[in-house]
């Protein structure tokens, strides 16, 4: 048995997911500078923290997915509870971070990294639990990329607001609207449709996972590994655009802005017409179709010189149509990974933290390979020489479609021909 997934529901399971994409820029972009401008700390040593606490973050989400496991394996009030204290642990945090109570160096150096930890595990804890009930919800393909659809879009209206709302309401106003998104996310998912499972797992049952249990079934490390692969080439260019857009293109300050409102806002448009496509396609197939746009704009991108930023909105506009796909599907078919195999029918959560782990791995490949690859072609930030021009090219456009044309083959050979060979078991 299946939730029913329609347009009128869906808003109240993927608000959440506005809240959670809220959260996630202003720890990463303005943190930093708030603490380094405003109470004079030393950027080596906050740099040592961030990448302390992101590394930490990372690792502990196969171990938050067990966790949350075993709630499900309670029941789905115990989720919603876990979810509830973790919402108010985030919250904390997040207000803790930028209005600390403590001025000195060291004592705002500590406090930083206990309140990164605390909303990063409440964070992640509320992430999984998140993508685990949509993948819970079941319905075939073309209703799990409905389910993720609305998360990611509505992710992608907390992404535009977070970028948009510390100008126009200050740190105050950002911190309060944040913990009343929270609010309203978590109220609307105690009323979302709710999973049904015809064999609830026991405590007993989950007694007998593992972390590794995710890892021992071929089709989820496939699709992971396509997933990772593809990931870091959409990361790579988010970690070189602004380089991009002002050495490469030279573009009027305030440029930036434009760029990436278009792109944002391309992405969330595209998400009903993937949904289209995904009903005439299948999930996989209409990936692989978005990997491909996604490579074809970027070598466009590679010929675009100084000046020549109205092209670049274009390529804005089309590489968000191209990451729609990105956000949409693969979430789906790691739901219907999910759904189609037994020894992952008591370790759902457990792949959304592997895949969630996998995710925050992406961003950190991308700036350990993107910027000493740019570095030892020769480029550095400001510089105006063809070759070094060049090398940012290479970097920012070539780069990235080697990779995703390694993630297309992956895909092709390692998802869409297996599942193919099993529809024709399956008939014959």
């Amino acid at each position: 048995m299946t939730t029913e997934f329609t347009h009128r529901v869906g808003w109240r399971y993927g608000l959440m997911g506005l809240a959670l994409a809220f959260v996630a820029l202003p720890l990463y972009v303005l943190l930093p500078n708030h603490y380094a401008r405003n109470f004079g700390v030393s950027l080596s040593a906050l740099g040592g923290v961030l990448l302390v606490t992101r590394l930490a973050d990372a690792l502990i989400d196969p171990l938050l997915g067990r966790w949350i496991d075993r709630m499900y394996a309670r029941s789905l009030g115990a989720v919603l509870r876990l979810a509830g204290l973790a919402c108010v642990g985030m919250a904390l945090g997040f207000w803790g971070l930028f209005f600390p109570l403590v001025q000195t160096p060291t004592a705002l150096l500590l406090g930083c990294a206990v309140l990164l930890m605390l909303t990063y595990a409440c964070f992640s804890t509320v992430t999984v639990a998140h993508q685990t009930w949509g993948a819970m919800l079941g319905g075939g393909p073309i209703q799990q990329s409905r389910v993720v659809a609305w998360r990611e879009g509505l992710g992608l209206v907390g992404v535009v607001l977070a970028s948009v709302v510390p100008t126009l309401l200050g740190l105050g106003g950002m911190v309060g609207l944040f913990i009343l998104a929270l609010g309203a996310g978590w109220l609307a998912w105690r009323q979302a449709p709710r999973p049904h499972l015809a064999h609830p797992p026991s405590p007993n049952d989950m007694a007998h996972g593992s972390l590794r249990v995710p890892l021992r079934e071929p089709a989820f490390v496939r699709l992971l590994s396509v997933f990772v692969i593809n990931g870091m080439a959409s990361a790579i260019p988010a970690t070189l655009m602004l380089f991009f857009v002002q050495d490469r293109l030279q573009a009027a300050p305030g440029m930036e802005t434009v760029f990436l409102g278009t792109f944002f806002v391309c992405a969330a448009a595209s998400m009903p017409l993937w949904l289209k496509v995904v009903q005439h396609m299948g999930l996989s197939k209409s990936w692989l179709c978005g990997m491909l746009l996604s490579t074809a704009v970027f070598v466009g991108a590679s010929v675009l010189e100084a000046g020549q930023t109205t092209a670049f909105v274009l390529i804005c506009v089309c590489s968000g149509l191209a990451m729609g796909a990105d956000l949409a599907l693969p979430g789906a078919l790691l739901a219907g990974v999910i759904e189609r195999s037994k020894r992952l029918a008591h370790a759902q959560a457990t792949c959304w933290g592997w895949w969630n782990f996998a995710t925050k791995l992406n961003l950190a490949l991308a700036a350990g390979v993107a910027l000493p690859v740019l570095g030892a072609l020769g480029y550095t930030p400001g510089a105006r020489d063809e070759a070094a021009l060049s090398a940012l090219t290479v970097a920012y456009c070539l780069l990235p479609c080697a990779l995703k044309m390694i993630a297309c083959a992956g895909l092709y050979f390692w998802v869409i021909r297996p599942q193919a060979h099993l529809t024709r078991l399956e008939e014959a």
